[in-house]
């Protein structure tokens, strides 16, 4: 069972960036494709971008497609998203996850594993 820990969230102003950093412990990290997801109040939870075991076919989603990067250290057991050009609407808790299985998903139903979340606020 993998453990996951999320940091760098905060207060941004809008058009800033943010890199958000996920810790995993206590499994394989290279046995699990990871995802971003964020959720806002009264919203569902929603993936920002996900990444294969080996850091292939990193893939982002709307509505932040373009706007961020995902990246992962298998020798250091982290995975990060590099936020860009934010917005006000990107206001949200943001949550890491892993899941097994050969790819990574965009669906949060088919992860295994969840952080506590960090959150990130944007200002205007």
């Amino acid at each position: 069972q993998v453990q996951l820990v999320e940091s760098g969230g905060g207060l941004v102003q809008a058009g800033g960036s943010l890199r958000l950093s996920c810790a995993a412990s206590g499994g394989t990290f290279n046995g699990y494709n990871m995802g971003w997801f964020r959720q806002a109040p009264g919203k569902e939870r929603a993936c920002g971008a996900a990444i294969g075991r080996r850091g292939r076919s990193p893939q982002d989603a709307d509505p932040v497609t373009g706007r961020v990067t995902i990246s992962r250290d298998n020798a250091k057991n982290t995975v990060d998203l590099q936020m860009n050009s934010m917005k006000p609407e990107d206001t949200a808790v943001y949550y890491c996850a892993a899941r097994g299985g050969m790819w990574g998903s965009r669906t949060a139903g088919e992860y295994d594993y969840w952080g506590q979340g960090t959150q990130v606020t944007v200002s205007s």
